[in-house]
């Protein structure tokens, strides 16, 4: 009965629901947080699913230029490297709403990724196709 008192105190004297800050991005032990791993489990599931990859160069682009590419997104860069090997297309520059890759189809690798906000005066090199999805 004592341990019931103690576990009812305990409970009666936290602090109120949403009272403490909780970042979605990091938590206290400085790892990633819940919807961090989450989005990146996705991604990797979503990759999977349309057989691409994403290069460790085009990840640490993604995050540092805060781009999200939702499975959706995925599904289409996947259908479109199908698309482009069935043209000859060996490197291409996929062009979508907010975010440009450059993507390796021989290897259905996405190589780097850009913000559609730092296109500007960006040369692309090294591509022999361009598709706007």
């Amino acid at each position: 009965m004592n341990q019931s008192l103690d576990i009812e105190s305990r409970i009666r004297s936290a602090a109120p629901i949403g009272t403490i800050p909780i970042s979605p991005a990091t938590t206290n032990s400085g790892g990633p947080g819940f919807g961090k791993v989450l989005q990146e489990q996705s991604l990797a599931a979503a990759t999977a699913q349309a057989g691409i990859k994403i290069s460790g160069h085009a990840q640490t682009r993604l995050a540092s230029r805060q781009i999200t590419l939702t499975g959706e997104d995925v599904a289409k860069v996947g259908l479109a490297m199908t698309r482009a090997a069935a043209k000859g297309s060996k490197d291409s520059l996929f062009l979508m709403d907010k975010t440009a890759l450059v993507v390796s189809i021989a290897n259905r690798t996405v190589i780097t990724a850009v913000s559609r906000e730092s296109l500007k005066e960006n040369i692309f090199t090294n591509i022999d196709s361009a598709m706007f999805l």
